[in-house]
């Protein structure tokens, strides 16, 4: 019987799991988990294509703040306790945010190149967060999160390219044999030289447009060069604008503008949408929400423009969150915010991951030694079908 098995067999009431989940998280850091390469066939053209991933990934949830900002621990252990109960509740994936080139913590994951460093101690906690989820056949998605200085300076020049290109060589040579329970994400959130709202760079300029576009072929082709499993691995690409959902409009209009042109079946798009932020920012207000019609028609939008793509979409952020006025997150309002998100985009086709951050837009409290719990029963209550 494999660990998985044990763990699952030995479930029962509350304060149960939270012990078994100690206990297997001790047995995995001791005999390390199974070759995540291995629990499925990696035969060439045996991967799903990243409709049928977006399909399977169905809602899951960010470790948020964790490795891209370092807000808390690198700890393996509190983190599989957490990734544990997420997959109790009914969670299919988990997306990693990462931050590589910029300073984490006091240190980067890479060199001014792009080079990664993977004898670093904040990578070897990452690997066995990406192993421990896999081997439980959970989807990953590993991105390049905050990277503000790549995403403030970029101008196309051949430094900033090779440095994207040297950064996501490295990294899909080290995962080439995983399998395709693990996805990869180019580069989150464009912004800066990408373009936003109320800046000098307009999203939907010209050039704004084509350094969103540039920077996702340069990523994917970087990937699918390493070979391997790697050729038919899901590959997610962004829109600029922070990720808007609205943006897919204007960044991809036609396949043409797609890494590929159309013509990988193990591309997706990752949207976010903070809709209206006067609402779902963190100085937000409940009174600011036009409604669960509003939010359910824009993501209709954005599904049916990704089947004109032929492309699949997953929403990789959403959320609310409240500094200071924690209580208008406790409403049913805001629950059915989340399962309108959630629902919806299963409706549709697509995969979502909610953002959760322990903090503003925390969904979840506790600790491994006394055990985690959903804050505001936004979780459980997301998950339901009307």
């Amino acid at each position: 019987m494999s660990i998985i098995q044990c763990y699952n067999s030995l479930l029962g009431t509350k304060a149960m799991q939270h012990k078994v989940i100690i206990i297997l998280t001790v047995l995995l850091a001791i005999v390390g988990c199974s070759n995540p390469t291995s629990n499925q066939s990696n035969a060439l053209g045996d991967f799903p294509d990243a409709t049928q991933v977006t399909l399977e990934m169905a809602t899951g949830i960010n470790l948020g703040n964790v490795f891209d900002l370092g807000a808390h621990r690198f700890d393996f252990f509190e983190l599989a306790a957490i990734i544990a109960t997420y997959q109790q509740a009914g969670m299919k994936h988990i997306r990693i945010p990462t931050t590589w080139m910029d300073p984490v913590d006091g240190s980067a994951l890479t060199d001014e190149n792009g080079k990664v460093n993977f004898e670093h101690p904040r990578f070897k906690v990452l690997k066995q967060v990406i192993d421990f989820a896999i081997e439980r056949e959970l989807y990953v998605v590993l991105n390049a999160h905050h990277e503000r200085s790549f995403k403030a300076n970029y101008d196309g020049s051949a430094y900033y390219n090779d440095k994207l290109q040297t950064l996501w060589t490295d990294i899909a040579e080290y995962f080439k044999e995983y399998n395709h329970y693990l996805v990869f994400e180019i580069l989150n959130e464009p912004e800066g030289a990408f373009g936003h709202w109320g800046t000098e760079v307009s999203p939907v300029s010209d050039q704004a447009l084509f350094f969103t576009r540039e920077v996702m072929r340069l990523g994917v082709e970087a990937i699918r060069a390493t070979g391997g499993n790697n050729l038919q691995r899901t590959v997610m690409i962004a829109t600029n604008a922070y990720g808007n959902h609205n943006q897919i409009f204007s960044v991809y209009p036609t396949p043409t503008q797609l890494p590929g042109q159309g013509q990988d079946n193990y591309l997706a798009i990752q949207v976010h949408s903070y809709d209206p932020w006067e609402f779902c920012g963190e100085t937000g207000d409940n009174s600011a929400y036009p409604g669960d019609l509003f939010t359910a028609s824009s993501m209709r939008a954005v599904a049916e423009h990704g089947r004109e793509l032929g492309v699949p979409i997953n929403y990789g952020e959403f959320g609310v969150g409240r500094d200071g006025n924690q209580p208008q997150r406790n409403t049913d309002l805001v629950r059915n915010y989340y399962r309108t998100v959630v629902q919806t985009a299963i409706a549709e086709g697509m995969s979502s991951s909610v953002w959760e951050d322990r903090g503003w837009f925390g969904l979840i409290a506790g600790s491994v030694t006394e055990g985690f719990e959903f804050k505001y029963n936004i979780i459980p209550y997301m998950l339901e079908s009307e």
